[in-house]
């Protein structure tokens, strides 16, 4: 009976080399597939309706501050009694007995117009608004946010954190935050939600709110050289989302 050689040391060590290099692979690989699928958990989370369209931010087009306080205004108005007397060419027929003032006109006509039937009750109009100029990186979506808020002559803070920190920091100072959006909002975006940086949140504004609840935003980010960008989002997403009003 013939009998084998022995396999020399040398190889069964190499074959052992070999056997442990095949099984880390597999583990590498197994690893990988594991880490892809945690990371899409998210996203399918997050993001149960279809992925939000997006658009360049066309500036021409956008919501002006002019244009912001006019819709702000009550489109029914009493038809004034006809008379002979004059009240003088600085009064407003229109214009309310009683108003809530407010230092910031722009507020104050958001306030006494488009959201008079909703302000909460102990809102204060002049809370303090934590802001001391732009302190944010160019093209970042918070520098965005503070630019174009400023634009639409509405406050924003100079340090308001990261962009998923905005809501509360917002809430702390005083501001008006819920999950309802209007026009000129700084919209919250939490860490990871719609695409937004796993680590910092993301914020953006909103520039126009649809019939059905859809909203359209103007957006920023640090690889966007200062260009914004506009998406859209269903009113179902809308809802998932936190909006500082003024």
């Amino acid at each position: 009976m013939a009998r084998h050689a022995a396999v020399p040391a040398m190889d069964r060590r190499s074959i052992r080399l070999r056997r442990t290099r095949r099984r880390s692979r597999i583990m590498a690989l197994g690893l990988a597939a594991l880490l892809a699928a945690s990371a899409a958990v998210p996203l399918a989370v997050l993001r149960p309706w279809e992925t939000p369209r997006y658009a360049a931010f066309d500036t021409t087009t956008a919501v002006s501050r002019t244009s912001l306080t006019e819709a702000s205004r009550s489109e029914s108005r009493a038809t004034p009694s006809s008379g002979s007397w004059f009240l003088g060419s600085d009064i407003d027929p229109d214009a309310r007995m009683t108003v809530r003032e407010a230092n910031n006109k722009t507020v104050q006509a958001l306030i006494n117009g488009r959201d008079e039937a909703s302000v909460p009750a102990g809102f204060d109009p002049d809370h303090a608004d934590g802001d001391t100029g732009n302190a944010y990186g160019f093209s970042q979506c918070t520098w965005w946010a503070y630019v174009r808020r400023h634009q639409l002559g509405l406050p924003a803070g100079s340090h308001m954190g990261n962009g998923a920190d905005w809501a509360g920091t917002a809430r702390r100072l005083g501001y008006w935050v819920d999950d309802t959006p209007r026009v000129g909002d700084v919209i919250c975006f939490a860490r990871g939600q719609y695409g937004s940086d796993p680590f910092y949140g993301h914020v953006g504004i909103v520039e126009n709110v649809g019939a059905d609840g859809s909203i359209t935003t103007s957006e920023c980010g640090s690889v966007c050289n200062g260009k914004p960008f506009s998406r859209t989002f269903t009113a179902e997403q809308a809802a998932q989302l936190q909006f500082i009003h003024y």
